[in-house]
């Protein structure tokens, strides 16, 4: 039997959070909600998905721990769970099924644990069962972590074989300037040999925010596109943004080889 199309969608902490750092649950079931479209339409989707320390600090508020990766330890092991019983609950709710992927930089090395998170992968697609992967943020070694959820995301469509990866993050894409200046364009696609890096502005980020900028994103996505995986760099709060990508709508930046 032919293995049904997959992509792999990550969702950022911009995406799912308001300006207060709040969990927003009608962007997490608008995200489920088109994950179930493409499943009716035998299109498997892993959900890469940050979220778990602006979960857990949403829960502690400010904690004693001074050491900013004990801090993250501490804020995604209590946030983890709780992102996962939103998400279980959600699926629930459209009779689907999901389960949790936890991952090291480790497990992506040729060998032994790369096979296994291969067969972990495999095993929960062939019963319909959508992955959500994250960082294992409680044991990840610093020196050995991911950059970000942009290269775990890359890392998990290299290892499934996706046709597309779609990075979900709080702009339109990638513009020549700054997004909110009149004169900057979307630049709707983007070859990966094209010098795009000089577009972008950089911004500040607090605690919990997330980790990847859009000079990460360009960096990721040009890689991943690079292996022949199709991605995208699309606003995660537009509507049907994911399943507009699908149709092959002018959503976001396109970047291909």
């Amino acid at each position: 039997m032919d293995k049904k199309r997959r992509i792999v969608v990550k969702v950022g902490t911009n995406v799912m959070t308001n300006k207060d750092n709040r969990i927003l649950g009608p962007v997490l079931k608008s995200l489920v909600r088109q994950i179930a479209t493409l499943y009716e339409e035998d299109i498997m989707v892993v959900l890469v998905s940050s979220g778990s320390a602006i979960a857990g600090k949403e829960i502690l508020g400010e904690i004693k721990i001074e050491d900013d990766s004990k801090r993250r330890q501490v804020y995604s092991s209590v946030g983890q769970p709780r992102m996962m019983r939103h998400y279980y609950s959600i699926f629930h709710d459209y009779g689907m099924r999901c389960a949790q992927v936890l991952a090291t930089k480790r497990d992506f090395s040729p060998g032994i644990h790369r096979e296994n998170m291969i067969n972990c992968y495999e095993s929960l697609l062939s019963e319909g069962i959508i992955p959500i992967a994250n960082e294992d943020d409680a044991v990840s070694v610093t020196m050995s972590m991911f950059s970000d959820n942009d290269e775990l995301a890359s890392l998990v469509a290299e290892l499934i074989g996706a046709e597309k990866l779609i990075i979900l993050s709080d702009t339109d894409g990638l513009y020549t300037g700054h997004p909110e200046d009149d004169d900057s364009e979307k630049l709707n696609k983007v070859q990966i040999d094209e010098n795009v890096e000089k577009y972008v502005q950089e911004s500040d980020k607090g605690e919990g925010e997330g980790r990847g900028g859009m000079e990460s994103k360009i960096k990721i996505a040009k890689g991943t596109a690079a292996k022949n995986i199709t991605t995208y760099i699309a606003n995660g709060k537009r509507e049907d943004v994911i399943l507009d990508i699908m149709a092959g709508k002018p959503v976001g930046t396109k970047f291909t080889s």
